[in-house]
């Protein structure tokens, strides 16, 4: 794996991350508020939600970093928000 893949990889991770953490946030806030969660089980949770990012092929991943990089460029050029 080269250093740009690695790279889309990371942010990828990074992005499905954020947004496994967004969507399931009131049921990650019960599981770890539950009386026998105890704190060495937070690694293996945040394990057990990086797996998910295997379901991608890379180039889906690439496909979703670019995308949302775009996105993220497109909202901090100054453009379509408050402009008429």
């Amino acid at each position: 794996m080269t250093g740009k893949d690695q790279k889309t990889a990371a942010d990828f991770t990074a992005y499905y991350l954020q947004q496994s953490t967004k969507e399931f946030g009131e049921d990650l806030d019960k599981v770890r508020g539950a009386d026998d969660f105890k704190g060495d089980a937070l690694p293996v949770l945040i394990r057990s939600l990086q797996q998910g990012t295997s379901m991608f092929c890379a180039a889906d991943q690439k496909r979703i970093v670019d995308a949302q990089q775009a996105d993220g460029k497109a909202g901090s050029d100054g453009e379509g928000e408050g402009s008429a």
